[in-house]
């Protein structure tokens, strides 16, 4: 029999959850917490073996309580459970530690099946949730690649990218570097081949799209 830790803030969600899956006989549940600390507090207490955790929450939310949590009693899984299909939390909930992250809409059999999962010792993701994960590791490798790409240039030619990037002719970046126009329009031929561009223009937008891109690194260590 699987133990069960509901945290929710809302007392409808909690009762819920814990009037569908009394329903199962694999299922059992140990306890209920309105915050992150007050599932603490019952961990310390009782025995547990999945914790289902809101994300949103009063005092000490998900995100912390399962850092908190998985630091401490690290044989715990923890499923986080909500309404909310946003990058931030995922991220945080996963570099914490999460073991699965499902929204809120799962049907009972969807919801004890993913429990028994995890207990065994899957890694779980709903499927909006997978997709974002998704994205985003496809988001880091094109970081890494773009990194990788950066490293083939000279100092000169990171110099003149930069510039070009700002909307510099080839006659404006002559007089800045005090080179001639037909040495910056080389560099600039060899930095559009190092980096697979085909024009100025798609240099320029390469170099703006990198320069907001989300630091994807620090959002989720994959």
């Amino acid at each position: 029999m699987i133990k069960v830790l509901i945290v929710d803030d809302q007392a409808l969600i909690r009762e819920g959850l814990n009037m569908m899956l009394s329903l199962y006989e694999e299922i059992k549940i140990v306890g209920e917490a309105i915050n992150g600390q007050e599932a603490i507090e019952i961990i310390e207490e009782k025995e547990v073996d999945v914790i289902l955790m809101d994300i949103r929450m009063p005092w000490m939310d998900g995100v912390e309580a399962t850092r908190i949590i998985k630091e401490r009693y690290p044989h715990i899984r923890i499923i986080i459970l909500t309404t909310f299909n946003e990058d931030e939390y995922i991220f945080q909930g996963l570099n914490n530690g999460a073991d699965g992250y499902i929204l809120k809409d799962v049907s009972s059999k969807e919801l004890v099946s993913n429990i028994e999962s995890v207990y065994k010792g899957d890694i779980l993701f709903h499927g909006e949730v997978a997709k974002t994960i998704a994205a985003a590791m496809q988001e880091k490798k094109l970081i890494q690649n773009n990194k990788n790409r950066l490293e083939e240039l000279t100092p000169r030619e990171m110099e003149i990218a930069k510039l070009v990037g700002e909307g510099k002719s080839n006659k404006e970046i002559s007089k800045i570097l005090y080179i001639t126009e037909g040495t910056v329009k080389n560099h600039i031929t060899r930095i559009l081949s190092k980096l697979d561009l085909r024009d100025r223009t798609q240099l320029a937008i390469w170099l703006k799209t990198r320069n907001n891109h989300p630091k994807c690194d620090e959002r989720l260590e994959l």
